[in-house]
């Protein structure tokens, strides 16, 4: 009879070790997603920061990135399975094998974001994205301002030198005024 129940406890710390260690893989992946994204699109960046919002608060950037077409606030997902979305929605829905959930559209909170960010920079472009790092499927429509990783390297890929150093001598001074402004921030954000 131990020597059943030490199989059954072998089995299931074995289980369990690859259970941790799957989940430790797939943040590492998810991690490694991001940090090789941003570094492709970025000449300096701040992440989980809080700026002003214009209207005598703070409000909490996960990221902030300088690139060669101005400033990028970015909100990263990770949901796997179909995504219902659109822009008007109130509420996306996700259904993956394991559950059907919804949350609350990102768009409009990303917007605030970038509207906060637009009143310290004044002169350089600001724009904003929810990035999603996994599997999620749009194939019913995408709304406006998702992107995925390698979109994003796409559109943000920095140029050759001379051109990098024209674009830093030029939006230097607002990115600068950005992040004296920039206070921490530690948000505990929802993927």
């Amino acid at each position: 009879m131990n020597s059943d129940i030490s199989l059954w406890a072998a089995a299931l710390l074995a289980v369990v070790v690859v259970a941790i260690v799957a989940v430790w893989i797939w943040r590492r992946r998810r991690r490694d997603q991001l940090s090789d994204t941003l570094r492709a699109i970025g000449i300096a960046s701040r992440t989980d920061v809080s700026v002003p919002d214009g209207n005598g608060g703070l409000i909490h950037l996960e990221h902030l990135i300088f690139t060669v077409k101005g400033l990028i606030v970015l909100d990263i997902k990770t949901v796997s399975g179909v995504v219902f979305a659109s822009d008007s929605m109130v509420e996306w829905t996700t259904i993956s094998k394991e559950r059907r959930y919804t949350f609350r559209n990102p768009q409009p909170a990303l917007l605030d974001r970038v509207a906060a960010v637009r009143l310290i920079a004044k002169d350089i472009p600001v724009s904003g994205y929810i990035v999603f790092l996994t599997d999620a499927d749009f194939s019913k429509g995408r709304p406006t301002h998702v992107i995925k990783p390698e979109e994003l390297k796409a559109k943000f890929s920095k140029p050759e030198h001379a051109e990098l150093e024209r674009v830093i001598d030029a939006f230097s001074p607002q990115w600068e005024r950005v992040i004296a402004t920039c206070e921490p921030s530690f948000s505990l954000t929802a993927s």
